[in-house]
């Protein structure tokens, strides 16, 4: 997931660097909502080691 954000905003970089504005609006868009998902997951999977460590 994270790989996915950072090549999108690469993408993002590249395409605006270039005048491509609406295509680089729609990459950098992807990649916030792609690094969302992706740090609400590692923290989900944060809390749930801590969670299994705890009952042990």
């Amino acid at each position: 997931m994270l790989k996915w954000a950072i090549i999108f905003a690469i993408v993002s970089l590249v395409t605006g660097l270039l005048g491509f504005r609406g295509i680089s609006g729609a990459a950098g868009t992807i990649a916030k909502v792609l690094f969302a998902i992706f740090v609400i997951l590692f923290l989900i999977a944060v809390l749930a080691v801590i969670g299994v460590f705890h009952i042990l």
